[in-house]
C-alpha cells in the first residue's frame, strides 16, 4: 500500500533513489533494429516541448475518461463472482478517480522536457547516437523521482483511499487491476495502423511507458519506503549493502522465479486463467517484485512487521479474490526465498535468513486465512493496516 513518505538527503537514501529512479529510463533497444530505424526522427520530435505537449493532448479529457470506465467494467467482470463487491455506481466513481490520476500524470508529461541529441542521426543506433552527444538515456526518463513521488502522492492517495468508501477491502485488488486495465486500454488507443501515425505511436508508447510503470508501481511496490528505510543505515552497513546489491535485481529474480513456476504448475488456473496468461504475467512479475520490495524494507527497518502487518493481510484479499490457492503461495514464496539466497554470499546469506524464514512462517501461520475472510474482518484488519 502507499503511505505519505518523507525522504531525508542522505548518502544512503540518495543511492537507493537512483536505482530506483532506473526503473523508469526508456527502452530505446527497440530503435537499434534496421526495420525500426525509421523510427528515430519522430522519436526526438515526441520528446521536444511541442512532442510533448501533443502527447499529453491525447491524455486529457474524453478519451482517458472512457478507457478509464472501460478498464472499471472489465476489472468488474473479473471480480463478478464476489457478492457484492461493487455495484455500477462505486465502478464508475473508482474510474472517475482513476481518470484524475491519468489527468495528473498527463499534465507532469507535458511539462517535462529533457533536450533530444542534436544530431540528424549519424550514428549506428539510438543509443551510439545519444552516447556521441554525451547525452544518456536517463535524462529521457520521468523526473526526479523523489520530486515526482511527491506530485503524485496526494492524487493517488486519494485514488487508494476509494476502497475504504466502498467498505468491501477487497477493492483494493480491484483499484490495482483498474490501473492495469487502464494502462493496457490507453496504450491500445495510441496504437495506429498508417505508418506516420505507427511511427509516432511506437515512439510515444516507448516514452509513456515509464510513467505508467510508475503509476502502478507506486500504489503496489514500497520502493519509496525502502529507499527512506535507508536513512538510518550508512553507505557500508551490511543490511545497506545487502538491500543496494538486490535492488537493480529485483526484476531478473521476479522473471527467474516465474519461469519456476510455470514449470512446477503446468495446470494452475486462477479466475484469469493460466499461468502463460500475458495479464496474469504482468501481475505476477509486479507482485514477486512486491514481495522483494516488503523483504528489503523489513531487513533496512530490522523487523517483520511491514510484511506481518501489511504484506500477508494485502495477499489474502487479493490473491483470494481471483482464487489464488494457498498451495501456490506457498510454493511462491519458497521459490522466490531459494532465488534470493543463491544470488548473495554466505556472509548476506546469515544476514537475510532470519527475513527470508520469517516471510515464510508468516504465510504458513496465516495459511487458513486463504480460504476467505468476512468483510468485517477484513476492515478490522484495514484499521490496522492504515
Amino acid at each position: 500500500m502507499l503511505k505519505k513518505t518523507s525522504l531525508v538527503n542522505n548518502p544512503s537514501v540518495n543511492r537507493l533513489l537512483q536505482l530506483w529512479a532506473h526503473r523508469y529510463v526508456p527502452d530505446l533497444t527497440i530503435f537499434e533494429t534496421p526495420e525500426n530505424s525509421i523510427f528515430l526522427p519522430t522519436l526526438f520530435e515526441c520528446v521536444s516541448p511541442e512532442g510533448r505537449a501533443a502527447t499529453a493532448a491525447k491524455l486529457e479529457g474524453y478519451m482517458i475518461q472512457i478507457k478509464c470506465q472501460m478498464a472499471s467494467l472489465q476489472a468488474q467482470s473479473l471480480y463478478a463472482y464476489i457478492p457484492n463487491i461493487l455495484d455500477l455506481s462505486e465502478a464508475q466513481r473508482l474510474a472517475h478517480y482513476a481518470f484524475l490520476v491519468y489527468q495528473q500524470l498527463s499534465n507532469i508529461y507535458g511539462e517535462v522536457y529533457s533536450p533530444p541529441p542534436k544530431t540528424s542521426i549519424p550514428c549506428k543506433s539510438i543509443l551510439l547516437d545519444i552516447n556521441c552527444q554525451g547525452d544518456s538515456p536517463l535524462s529521457w526518463a520521468i523526473p526526479p523521482i523523489a520530486e515526482l513521488a511527491k506530485t503524485i502522492e496526494p492524487v493517488l492517495l486519494e485514488f487508494q483511499e476509494q476502497h475504504l468508501a466502498t467498505k468491501n477491502w477487497r477493492t483494493l485488488g480491484f483499484l490495482t487491476t483498474l490501473l492495469n486495465f487502464s494502462n493496457e486500454l490507453i496504450f491500445a488507443k495510441l496504437t495506429q495502423t498508417q505508418l506516420t501515425r505507427r511511427k509516432l505511436s511506437v515512439c510515444e508508447q516507448v516514452l509513456l511507458l515509464p510513467y505508467f510503470k510508475f503509476i502502478e508501481e507506486q500504489v503496489a511496490i514500497p520502493w519509496e519506503r525502502v529507499c527512506a528505510a535507508a536513512a538510518s543505515h550508512s553507505r557500508s552497513s551490511p543490511a545497506f549493502i545487502l538491500v543496494e546489491q538486490m535492488f537493480p535485481q529485483s526484476r531478473d529474480i521476479a522473471q527467474a522465479v516465474y519461469r519456476k513456476l510455470i514449470k512446477l504448475l503446468p495446470h494452475h488456473r486462477s479466475r484469469r486463467g493460466k499461468l502463460e496468461h500475458p495479464g496474469i504475467t504482468h501481475s505476477c512479475l509486479r507482485d514477486l517484485e512486491m514481495f522483494q520490495a516488503y523483504l528489503w524494507l523489513c531487513v533496512l527497518e530490522g523487523n517483520m512487521v511491514a510484511i506481518e502487518k501489511e504484506l500477508v493481510g494485502l495477499c489474502v484479499l487479493v490473491m483470494t479474490g481471483v482464487d489464488v490457492k494457498w498451495e501456490m503461495v506457498e510454493l511462491w514464496n519458497n521459490v522466490l526465498v531459494e532465488e534470493l539466497l543463491d544470488r548473495v554470499t554466505p556472509k548476506q546469506r546469515q544476514l537475510l535468513k532470519p527475513y527470508t524464514q520469517g516471510l515464510k512462517k508468516v504465510f504458513w501461520d496465516c495459511r487458513d486465512r486463504f480460504q476467505g475472510a468476512s468483510d468485517a474482518e477484513d476492515m478490522s484488519r484495514l484499521s490496522k493496516i492504515t
